[in-house]
């Protein structure tokens, strides 16, 4: 698969982790008066908010012309939930900081 074809699907893993997940875990918490999570309870359920837009990632047809990016998306998908979870998402690590310091 060229990379212009995959581009779009890269911007938006690239965004959706931060914009959607750690968006509404930040609102989340702040709704539920949890100034300070750990940092693990963030990633959590930074991850369980991402979750729910899976169907978005499956909405792709199982088809022959599809092959190639329904596997670039799920492979994509697999990276940034372990990301997440590990501490490696740099956006999902900034948020975190400026929740527990501004909340």
């Amino acid at each position: 698969m060229r990379n212009d074809e995959r581009y779009e699907i890269e911007r938006a893993f690239d965004l959706l982790p931060h914009v959607v997940g750690a968006s509404w875990a930040s609102v989340w918490f702040r709704m539920t008066g949890a100034k300070k999570p750990s940092r693990e309870e963030y990633r959590t359920k930074t991850l369980e908010f991402l979750k729910m837009i899976e169907p978005v990632f499956d909405s792709y047809p199982d088809t022959a012309e599809f092959a190639e990016i329904c596997k670039y998306v799920k492979s994509r998908q697999d990276t940034e939930y372990e990301r997440i979870t590990a501490g490696d998402n740099g956006e999902i690590e900034k948020r975190y900081d400026r929740y527990v310091d501004y909340g």
